[in-house]
């Protein structure tokens, strides 16, 4: 154990008193004060040089200027800089230190800030949270686990307006809920087909659907938009799959495919 920071005078005090009475061994000595035999010949040899000034803390301070250690006109320079352009950061000021000082003066910028830091005209930067994301539930063990959606596709009808299908299915028995056209897609127009299907079959803890509109958003936060907040009042998890991977969501994927099939073929007849 070292010597407490609060009383170390005073334990080498105490220590040369022990050692001066000639009753102990160093040995002894260094087991009781808990340091090691090199600290205590240090001590011993400071205080028979120094006396007891010869026990007080040294400063660690370097004796002489580092050589690279930058001039106290440049200091003065780099605050006077940052006094007339306050909301300016290191590298800005550093730029301007070249009309004013030579080249081989002006120091880097990560000096330049550890200057300004030091001087406490440094604004620390907020870190965003990183939130762990929720995974989606890949093999869920019952019914109305975990549903799926997702907007099919938009096609072009005989009217020449687009039709964008929204389905709906269970991802453990594969039951698909709905595929309901609409002329968008858009928060309204899914929340009213939503609302109708929970009406009907009830609610799931999780909805599995990827980073589109009005699913998700990968430039808010858990990726959640409208859509999402209001499946959370209803006690449902959004989960996403990651972007540009639609075989996380491969159940659904599939669905898609035998869906189209089944529609080109009936069209075709």
């Amino acid at each position: 154990m070292p010597w407490k920071e609060n009383t170390i005078m005073e334990q080498k005090i105490e220590f040369i008193c022990e050692w001066k009475t000639g009753n102990y061994t160093i040995t002894e000595l260094c087991r009781s004060f808990e340091i090691s035999r090199p600290t205590a010949y240090k001590i011993i040899a400071r205080f028979e040089s120094e006396g007891y000034e010869g026990l007080k803390e040294l400063s660690r301070r370097p004796r002489e200027a580092h050589p690279n250690s930058t001039s106290e006109k440049v200091v003065n320079g780099i605050l006077s800089l940052k006094e007339k352009h306050k909301l300016w950061g290191a590298k800005k000021i550093h730029k301007l230190l070249y009309n004013d000082f030579s080249d081989e003066l002006i120091p880097s910028v990560l000096t330049v800030h550890n200057i300004l830091k030091k001087h406490g005209l440094v604004c620390p930067q907020k870190r965003l949270r990183r939130v762990k994301p929720i995974h989606p539930i890949f093999d869920p063990k019952v019914c109305n686990e975990v549903w799926s959606a997702d907007y099919k596709g938009k096609f072009l009808m005989g009217n020449k307006i687009y039709c964008h299908p929204l389905t709906i299915a269970d991802s453990k028995s594969r039951f698909v809920f709905t595929a309901k056209g609409h002329y968008r897609e858009n928060f309204d127009s899914a929340k009213t087909e939503f609302k109708r299907v929970f009406r009907k079959y009830g609610i799931p803890k999780q909805i599995h659907t990827d980073n589109g509109s009005p699913f998700g958003s990968v430039k808010a936060i858990q990726r959640f938009t409208r859509l999402s907040y209001w499946f959370i009042e209803l006690g449902i998890m959004p989960v996403y799959s990651d972007p540009s991977h639609p075989e996380q969501n491969g159940r659904h994927e599939r669905m898609h495919r035998d869906l189209k099939a089944a529609c080109a073929k009936l069209l075709s007849l």
